[in-house]
């Protein structure tokens, strides 16, 4: 595993390993949507096949949650766990204007670490 000086860095294996990028624009107001993402981010820590998530939101309501996964199985399997379904379901009658999720296999990752001053190649094919 790599490791990260920051806790925001999801801690990812060499690859090839899954992400699973979540890009959302949210309506207004908390409504209930805090508390059900604090919940979806632990069921996913607990679910087989999970490796890290990295969210980032902008005060404007634009988003971004990166969730990283072993296997194509692993993300189906989250994908039908019955409170995440649910989960999906009051998204799209309150929380979201507009989402896109995009499924990719990572091939090749790097990092980049100030106080060392260069990038440390993971895997390169």
């Amino acid at each position: 595993m790599s490791k990260s000086t920051s806790s925001r860095f999801a801690a990812t294996p060499e690859p090839p390993y899954y992400i699973v990028t979540f890009a959302s624009l949210r309506t207004e107001g908390d409504n209930g949507y805090g508390s059900m993402g604090d919940r979806m981010e632990e069921l996913a820590k607990a679910q087989d096949g999970f490796l890290g998530i990295e969210s980032v939101r902008e005060p404007g309501g634009f988003g971004i949650t990166n969730s990283f996964w072993r296997d194509e199985e692993s993300i189906l399997a989250w994908k039908n766990v019955v409170s995440h379904l649910a989960a999906q379901k009051l998204g799209r009658e309150r929380w979201y204007e507009e989402y896109k999720v995009r499924v990719g296999r990572i091939e090749r990752a790097y990092n980049f670490h100030a106080s060392k001053g260069e990038a440390l190649a993971e895997h390169i094919d």
